[in-house]
Parts: C-alpha cells; sequence; structure tokens
C-alpha cells in the first residue's frame, strides 16, 4: 500500500510539472468531443428563449418541449434572472452556444484557483499548477460535464461565489458576489451561511442588502411575474421537475428511491435529516476552529445541495473544491479523506449517474422504484456524508494548516482576499 501511495505521489508531482500542458491538452480533447458529438444546451435554449417574455408578462407560462420524464422545461428561477439573461436573445443560437462554452470552461478554472486561494492564501507557484491541473480534470467529471453539456449557469455562479469569497478585498465585494448569485439562481443563496460561520457579518449584511435590491429592480421592471414567483411558484418542485428521478442527488431524492413518494412524512426521513444536519454542522464546526476557510465553504455547499428538495446532478459542480480540499487539505492523509476522494473521483469519472439516468429512461414511471437502481443512486449524498466527516472527524497536521484568519476578528495576520 504504501508503495501505490509513493507511486502516485510520483505521478501527480509529474503531472503538476506539466499542468499547463495537461490543461492544453483537456482542452482540446475536449473540443474535439463536442465537435464529433454536439451537445444540445436545453437549458441555455430556456434562458435564451424565455427571458424576452419576462416584459410581455409570460415568462413563467413559456416551456420548451423536449422528452420525458420531463416533457416541458418551464423557466424556473427568479424574474431577476430573467433580466440578466435578455441580452442573450439578441445572440444568434451559435455563437452563444460557443460563448457559453467559453465562458464556463474559464469558469473551471476560477472555481479550481479560488478553492486553492481559500486553502492556501499566499502566492504559490505550486498553488498555480495544481489549479491549473483540476481544471484540466474539471470537464471529465460528470457534474461539470453536465452542466457544460446542459449549457447550465452553475459554473458561472460558482466561479462568482469562490472569485468573491476569495479575492475581493471588500466586504461589500464579498457579500455582493453571494447576493448577486443567489439572485439569479436561489440554490446559491447557502453561501450566506459561510458568511455567517466566518463571522464575517458586514459582508452577510451586503448579501442580504445585493439580494433585495436584485428582487426590487425585478418588481419594478415586472411586477406581474414578480408578484407571480415570490407569491407560489418559488416552492413549487413540480414546475422544476420529478423529485423521485435518479437525476434529483438531493436527500429526499435519495429517500424517494429508496422508501416511496410519502418520505417526508415518515420518521425515517427526519431521522436521516437530523443525522446529516448533525455531521455537517459537527464540520463546520470543526472548520471554523481551526480557520479553515474552504472547509466552511464546502460544508455549506453540500449541505445545501443535500437538503434541497431538488438538487440535479449538475448542481454538484462543489464537487470539485471538496475533492480539492480532500486532497490538498490539513487532513488530506486521513483515511476518511482519501476514502472520500476516492469515491467522488470514482462516480464522477465513470459518470455514474447519466447511466442510471438512461436505465431508469427505459422504465416506465417506476413505481416501486427499482432497488437496483435506487442504491447506487444515493451515491453523491453517500460522498457528501463521507466529505463531512472527513471533515469533522480527521485530525488536522499542525504543520500542514492551511486557513485563512478572519477579517472580522484578526489584524495581526490580515490576508489581503479578505481584508474589510
Amino acid at each position: 500500500m504504501k508503495a501505490v501511495l509513493v507511486r502516485s505521489r510520483g505521478i501527480g508531482a509529474w503531472l503538476t510539472a506539466r499542468a499547463g500542458w495537461c490543461l492544453a491538452g483537456s482542452l482540446a480533447l475536449y473540443a474535439l468531443t463536442i465537435a464529433t458529438h454536439p451537445p444540445h444546451p436545453l437549458d441555455l435554449r430556456v434562458y435564451r428563449e424565455a427571458s424576452p417574455h419576462l416584459l410581455s408578462g409570460g415568462l413563467y407560462d413559456y416551456t420548451v418541449r423536449t422528452g420525458p420524464p420531463i416533457p416541458l422545461l418551464p423557466f424556473t428561477y427568479p424574474p431577476f434572472a430573467a433580466l440578466l439573461f435578455l441580452p442573450l436573445s439578441h445572440l444568434p443560437w451559435a455563437a452563444l452556444v460557443a460563448l457559453w462554452q467559453a465562458l464556463s470552461l474559464a469558469a473551471v478554472l476560477v472555481v479550481t484557483a479560488c478553492a486553492l486561494r481559500l486553502l492556501s492564501p499566499g502566492p504559490d507557484a505550486r498553488v498555480r499548477d495544481l489549479a491549473l491541473l483540476w481544471a484540466a480534470a474539471g470537464p471529465w467529471l460528470e457534474p461539470v460535464r453536465h452542466t457544460l453539456d446542459q449549457g447550465q449557469i452553475n459554473l458561472l455562479l460558482g466561479a462568482l461565489v469562490l472569485g468573491g469569497l476569495a479575492l475581493c478585498r471588500t466586504a461589500a465585494g464579498r457579500g455582493a458576489a453571494v447576493g448577486l448569485a443567489a439572485a439569479v439562481k436561489l440554490t446559491p443563496a447557502v453561501g450566506g451561511l459561510y458568511l455567517l460561520a466566518t463571522r464575517q457579518w458586514r459582508a452577510a449584511g451586503w448579501a442580504a442588502a445585493g439580494g433585495c435590491a436584485t428582487v426590487v429592480l425585478a418588481w419594478c421592471v415586472a411586477p406581474g411575474a414578480s408578484a407571480r414567483y415570490w407569491s407560489g411558484l418559488v416552492t413549487d418542485t413540480r414546475r422544476v421537475g420529478p423529485v423521485w428521478s435518479v437525476r434529483n442527488q438531493s436527500l429526499r431524492g435519495a429517500l424517494t428511491r429508496l422508501l416511496g413518494p410519502d418520505v417526508t412524512g415518515s420518521v425515517l426521513w427526519w431521522a436521516a435529516l437530523a443525522l446529516v444536519t448533525l455531521a455537517a454542522a459537527c464540520a463546520l464546526r470543526r472548520c471554523v476552529r481551526r480557520d479553515d476557510r474552504l472547509g466552511v465553504l464546502v460544508t455549506v455547499e453540500l449541505y445545501g445541495l443535500l437538503v434541497c428538495p431538488v438538487s440535479w446532478s449538475h448542481h454538484w459542480i462543489w464537487c470539485v473544491p471538496a475533492m480539492i480540499w480532500l486532497a490538498h487539505g490539513p487532513c488530506r492523509r486521513g483515511p476518511l479523506s482519501r476514502v472520500a476522494l476516492a469515491l467522488w473521483a470514482l462516480v464522477t469519472v465513470t459518470r455514474l449517474v447519466p447511466r442510471l439516468i438512461g436505465a431508469e429512461d427505459r422504465l416506465a414511471h417506476p413505481s416501486p422504484y427499482p432497488q437496483v437502481l435506487a442504491w447506487p443512486g444515493s451515491v453523491y449524498a453517500v460522498c457528501a456524508v463521507l466529505t463531512f466527516l472527513a471533515l469533522a472527524l480527521e485530525p488536522a497536521r499542525a504543520e500542514k494548516r492551511t486557513g485563512v484568519p478572519d477579517p472580522e476578528r484578526s489584524r495581526s495576520r490580515p490576508h489581503p482576499a479578505v481584508l474589510s
């Protein structure tokens, strides 16, 4: 076993030294892949075609016809997102797809670089090379690839949140980044927990103020759509898609497939939710105590994905910062970290969830759901819980600590990325 670890470290060092070439090769191979098998970015089509209906009042009535199990794709984001997407409707489709692909690939590099910056704030050539190497791996991890194929906005929002938290020098900038991301798509709002957990009170205030300002702006432009969305559609999960589908990798989705559609009324659901919350709370407490900023962010983002009623597999782009923490964080030598990292790599590189989706789509509405698909279909929830356990239970080596001091509590060791 020791020989295997030594050999793997040697391979890792060799690849890191050639990170730029690895990224160039990965991008070239990805370009060849999409040239021979062009993607069909349905979500980008929804953004482009639905947004003009914001001004006519039919934003939430417009749908794109697809196929089962989601035959109609409606616009499910807040009105502010449609306002932001309006310029997309003026671009030729081919140019828009190419531009969106390029921006999303650039966002992968921003995500990896900023995750490593949160982990190790000082200037370091090795950190730069690691960011390039992880960006090279990114397009081949299932949540990232699915986001690229669907033309989803997840990578852009992830880059916005991580870029704001890692690079902005002011509380206003960090808070505005989180608030703006949440204004486009509600799930990034969980980033506010990061600001609260790290006691960045002013940044949290700016995030709340920024989010409210976007709601007011959209309400002024489209009061009818805003009233309709915030008075009911915001909680209507039926418009998003079937909770039972293996596409949904949230805790509720996993338990619905295992236990049945009435899972939220069962004791097992509440017990599972309590245990997951406890594991996340312990992980959060441990990360805060050791000033592990990336660990805090990974914890809150994975917890948000687990407890959200619907978390499509492409929402799980936060597996990339999680894998970076497991591979390079203060507890990277622990057995739980290694197991969690190996499992994340296995299920994302082999594209297990899309394979299960293919098997599911060949069935009629499965009731009861086949257990042979239900158990492996819980894999992202298992990975998230294992990551919580690694964050909470693994001992950090003092000489390997890479945390960032709290700008609101410490003036003795200021960090340029988080100065208020």
